[in-house]
């Protein structure tokens, strides 16, 4: 083997090496996603189906959500700010791009959480929905489960008024001039309210139970980087292969050339200077 044909193979396992440790990053990054979509899906299985809790009883005055607390119900009882109602826009419900209604409520306690009703479908004939159902009035008990508030908005991404673009509950507090008195770190999502309205939002669906594709992709980054290391040595071997035939059938071509037949004149010629 010579030293370019040791360069060029080299390179080749080099290639196929930095291949492999990208393909081990994203295989290793897949399964941290079927981790964390294994531990959500624990998360809804341990709490979805629990009895409703007082919600001072999860989140007592002064302190915050705790995020193995999602998804447990709560009860809480007061008063809608029906007049602070906001729609959460951009949302897929029922195969639209759908609003959730969200209405701040006054707890008995004094604390405003933000409740959020459910969704309706965009008007027939414009993006907005053409009617959103209202909550019922006075002393009402509300049914649901706690949720994380959603991250920022980013920037340059705004909303019409009296719209939001994520459940962001500290820019919520802002716009309903709660700032101080709404729990920014949870709000509920409805499951029913007491007394009943005579028309409410569409009900949230219940969350998936899908274990996502992220186990499956990281397998086949795995074998892809396996791909990687037997297509090069497929490239080698053929290779090899190639140079042996190669030097076999020069080796042939060479003892079988056929024995150099002289030229008939010539021979005459010598012929005569020998008679002479």
């Amino acid at each position: 083997m010579n030293r370019e044909t040791a360069l060029r193979w080299s390179g080749y396992v080099a290639m196929a090496v930095v291949f492999a440790i990208a393909c081990a990053f994203l295989s290793n990054w897949q399964f941290s996603r079927n981790a964390e979509r294994d531990a959500e899906l624990t998360l809804v299985a341990d709490n979805y189906a629990r009895q409703p809790v007082a919600l001072a009883d999860l989140i007592p005055l002064g302190q915050g959500f705790v995020p193995t607390d999602e998804w447990r119900p709560v009860e809480i009882r007061g008063q809608y700010l029906t007049d602070q109602t906001l729609l959460v826009r951009n949302r897929p419900h029922g195969g639209t791009s759908a609003f959730e209604v969200l209405v701040p409520f006054r707890a008995d306690d004094g604390r405003v959480v933000l409740v959020n009703r459910g969704w309706v479908p965009p008007g027939d004939n414009r993006p907005e929905p053409d009617a959103v159902p209202a909550p019922p009035t006075g002393e009402v008990t509300v049914t649901g489960r706690l949720q994380a508030g959603e991250r920022p908005v980013r920037e340059g991404r705004s909303a019409p008024e009296g719209q939001v673009a994520t459940i962001d509950l500290a820019l919520i507090a802002q716009m309903t001039g709660q700032t101080g008195e709404m729990l920014d770190s949870a709000y509920v999502l409805m499951a029913q309210e007491t007394p009943a309205p005579a028309e409410r939002p569409q009900a949230l669906e219940d969350p998936s139970s899908d274990p996502g594709p992220y186990l499956s992709y990281a397998i086949q980054w795995i074998l892809f980087a396996v791909m990687g290391f037997a297509f090069i040595w497929y490239m080698i071997r053929t290779e090899i292969r190639h140079r042996r035939e190669d030097d076999r059938d020069g080796g042939r071509a060479t003892s079988r050339r056929p024995p150099r037949r002289r030229d008939r004149d010539m021979e005459a010629e010598d012929e005569l200077l020998d008679a002479r």
